[in-house]
């Protein structure tokens, strides 16, 4: 029996549906705000979409808020393969970009041919911040564990000896998608410090 082109498609995109429910089981370091445990990838990627709906009015204007939200869904797909690296360890963090293309190429092309190359677009900008849409969307990535680390009496912070010079370096990417939000995340640092929940 000779299968159709639309089944071919299909069966593709369900594959590929099956695949990014892996995503789930990804575990990253930072708790949710409420420290009860901490968060899954899947999780991580929906909050920061729902971030940039809300707070969409602190993006640079023009910004195109729906490819804002695409890219914050797409982001982290290829940790399903390469894992969640702490963004402050050196080491996990230079081996990441090698090992993230290599699952981006793996799990993007489990896709039809233009929506592979869509999805890969889409990730592709994220990760070179080259549009005010990659910058705000890399802001609000970068914005909601400083958010959860300061709900939660600095959650990771302590715990992997963090310091706050180190956050605020974290702080100027946020500062360049969006300033406002990193105006009112620099605050959160200064408050963690003064409360003793982040070193200098």
């Amino acid at each position: 029996m000779t299968i159709a082109p639309e089944e071919d498609r299909l069966t593709a995109q369900i594959s590929f549906a099956i695949e990014i429910d892996k995503l789930k089981r990804i575990i990253r370091r930072n708790h949710l705000i409420d420290g009860s445990r901490r968060e899954n990838s899947a999780e991580h990627s929906w909050y920061v979409g729902m971030l940039a709906m809300v707070l969409g009015e602190h993006a640079p204007p023009g910004t195109d808020l729906q490819r804002v939200v695409a890219m914050l869904l797409v982001h982290d797909l290829v940790e399903i393969d390469a894992g969640d690296a702490f963004v402050y360890d050196p080491v996990e963090v230079a081996a990441q970009p090698e090992a993230e293309r290599a699952a981006a190429e793996r799990i993007f092309g489990l896709l039809p041919e233009e929506q592979a190359a869509w999805v890969r677009e889409l990730w592709d900008e994220f990760e070179a911040r080259s549009t005010p849409e990659a910058k705000f969307a890399k802001a609000l990535d970068r914005f909601a564990p400083i958010l959860a680390n300061h709900h939660t009496e600095g959650g990771t912070w302590p715990l992997f000896k963090v310091k706050a010079s180190q956050v605020r370096e974290k702080v100027r990417m946020i500062e360049e998608g969006s300033p406002s939000l990193g105006a009112y995340a620099l605050e959160l640092v200064e408050l963690s410090v003064a409360r003793g929940h982040l070193s200098e």
